[in-house]
Formats: C-alpha cells, sequence, structure tokens
C-alpha cells in the first residue's frame, strides 16, 4: 500500500509542491480564467472544505511569484 502524504491543514501552495504532499491538482482553474472574458469581479464559489483557499493560493503562486518558482510549482 501507498503511503500518501497529505496535507492536513495546510493551504499554502507552493509547501504542499515543494514537500510532495497529495493534493487535487485544480491548476485547470487557471486557464479557465485566462480564456474567460475580463471581469471586474470573478467569484469562486465552492461548498465547505472544498479547496477555496488552496485554489486562492495556487492562483497567487501563479500571477505573483517569480518565473523559477511558478516554474518549480507547476512542473508535470
Amino acid at each position: 500500500m501507498v503511503n500518501l502524504k497529505i496535507p492536513v491543514g495546510i493551504s499554502d501552495f507552493e509547501k504542499i509542491r515543494k514537500n510532495d504532499y497529495y493534493f487535487v491538482d485544480k491548476s485547470g482553474l487557471i486557464e479557465e480564467l485566462l480564456n474567460t472574458e475580463s471581469n471586474e469581479i470573478t467569484l469562486i464559489t465552492r461548498p465547505r472544505r472544498f479547496g477555496k483557499t488552496l485554489g486562492m493560493s495556487m492562483l497567487a503562486s501563479f500571477f505573483l511569484t517569480s518565473a523559477e518558482t511558478a516554474a518549480n510549482c507547476f512542473r508535470d
């Protein structure tokens, strides 16, 4: 049986990627946001415990970090 490192209580995308934690990849959200007509506000709704904070951390890592950090976080 495979022993998965599950990031209970960790919502920092860079930390999750750097430490090879198991997570559900929602990076398709970035493409969806980039391909959507520009809006003044983008509302992202999800039920409780559904990864909203991690999703926002992922978006921040993609848009606000250096190219080197982004390359490390968004590798295959």
